[in-house]
This record gives C-alpha cells, sequence and structure tokens, in this order.
C-alpha cells in the first residue's frame, strides 16, 4: 500500500487543522493507520491511531481531547482532525499503517511497515 499525507500548513495557536492520509494499492480498512510526529531534533513519536478491526482509536496524552482520528473507508482514507493547535505541536506529521500492528504495539513506530512521505504542520503567531 502506498501512502499520501497532505494537509498540513501554518496556524496560529488556537487554530484547526485536518490532515489527510490517503491509501493506494490496498484495502486500507485492512491495516491499522497511526500518525507520529517528529520536530526538530527530536525522535519521531506517537500522536494517533486507529485500528483495523473495531475501529478503535488511541492517543497520545499531549493530544487527547484536542486531535481526532477518523476513517472513511469509501474514500481510502484516514484523517486527523488537529483542534486547539499549540506551537508544541509543530512538527512533521507522518501517517503510517500495518495489518499486523498488535494492541501492545500500536504507539510504536516500529510497528508499522508502510510511512507516508510527511507534512509540515506550523503553530505560530
Amino acid at each position: 500500500v502506498q501512502l499520501q499525507a497532505s494537509g498540513g500548513g501554518l496556524v496560529q495557536p488556537g487554530g484547526s487543522l485536518r490532515l489527510s492520509c490517503a491509501a493506494s494499492g490496498g484495502t486500507f480498512s485492512s491495516y491499522s493507520v497511526g500518525w507520529f510526529r517528529q520536530a526538530p531534533g527530536k525522535e519521531r513519536e506517537f500522536v494517533a491511531a486507529i485500528r483495523r478491526s473495531g475501529g478503535h482509536t488511541y492517543y497520545a496524552d499531549s493530544v487527547k481531547g484536542r486531535f481526532t482520528i477518523s476513517r472513511d473507508s469509501a474514500k481510502n482514507t484516514v484523517y486527523l482532525q488537529m483542534n486547539s493547535l499549540k506551537p508544541e505541536d509543530t512538527a512533521v506529521y507522518y501517517c503510517a499503517a500495518d495489518r499486523g500492528v498488535i494492541l501492545s504495539e500500536i504507539r510504536n513506530k516500529d510497528g508499522y511497515g508502510y510511512w507516508g512521505q510527511g507534512t509540515q504542520v506550523t503553530v505560530s503567531s
């Protein structure tokens, strides 16, 4: 499966953005999908994930209540709605997918075999 992340940009603190992760070459609904982000000089960190079966969602504590991950199976797309953005949310955001992610590894980037190219999110006034 090939992944294409989009929707990043420059937004003021308190603003919103919606990131999209569009898939081609596979049945996206059979993949668990995660969003990760990487700020300059920092390691790539987990943001949110949605499981392939049941659609259960998981969030990092730092974004819980502000970000929402969702899936549109008809469009083969997973979204990350980001509200109440803060300067510390500034990073390159990546989507990742895999069929074989187990629950205990849902937050681990090493559990995902397919990655998109990343989209820059900058939160600044």
